[in-house]
């Protein structure tokens, strides 16, 4: 679905990793790990068209960016703005009926669907400001279901989250995945990244790896025993 030709991530021309060049398949499901400042969520901008590359190019397949779901982490969202969970998560079918569309029938019982299947039914009436961080988070995860989304980025959704609202959501990935979502995660927890993502990108300021997540790990293991012997 993408592909990365020398792709030079970074800010003020200053990269924060080496060139990148490599692929996400279509139906792929991706880890993007590695120290904090690595560039992980700058990366995850660049691919949603939020920051500009300093170099190289970035190529989505047909030729142009297909419908993307681009979860930002929960620090970056207001979550004081005056809307209803419902409605928060209506705004997921915006890309099928438009801004100004309204909700149909259908859409109601996909938003009624999704919000079921994160355990938010009870709360669709509820201001999004009342809401824990883990109930918001489940909510949002909610609007990415109706989204239907071919591509979905997600930036550090678990952080902050009880250990019961991420196994929520990891059944949600999976969900996604099964129906042949592409999803790339930013993630700290790298047993999270051996139990249920099949493929991983580490970045480092030195070089990168991109390969199954059983070989990044590895090199992740390394570079950590590497960084505490000095």
């Amino acid at each position: 679905m993408i592909t990365l030709q020398n792709a030079i991530v970074g800010y003020d021309h200053t990269p924060l990793f080496p060139p990148l060049c490599g692929r996400f398949a279509a139906g792929s499901l991706t880890a993007v790990i590695g120290v904090n400042g690595a560039g992980k969520s700058t990366l995850l901008k660049s691919l949603a068209g939020l920051h500009p590359l300093l170099g190289g190019k970035l190529h989505f397949a047909g030729g142009k960016a297909p419908a993307m779901a681009y979860l930002p982490q929960l620090v970056e969202l207001d979550r004081q703005f005056p809307i209803l969970v419902q409605d928060l998560v209506a705004m997921g079918c915006w890309p099928q009926s438009g801004l100004f569309g309204g909700v149909n029938k259908r859409s109601m019982q996909q938003i009624a669907g999704a919000l079921d299947t994160v355990g938010m039914s009870s709360m669709a009436r509820e201001a999004v400001g009342e809401l824990s961080g883990g109930q918001l988070q489940r909510v949002l995860f909610a609007r990415l279901l109706v989204q239907q989304a071919p591509l979905i980025l997600l930036d550090e959704p678990f952080t902050g989250i009880d250990a019961a609202t991420t196994q929520l959501l990891l059944r949600v990935i999976s969900q996604l995945h099964r129906q042949g979502g592409t999803v790339i995660a930013v993630l700290h927890d790298m047993s999270t990244v051996a139990n249920h993502f099949p493929d991983a990108l580490l970045l480092t300021p030195e070089r990168c790896h991109w390969d199954n997540a059983e070989r990044v790990l590895a090199h992740y293991s390394t570079a950590a025993n590497q960084r505490g012997a000095a």
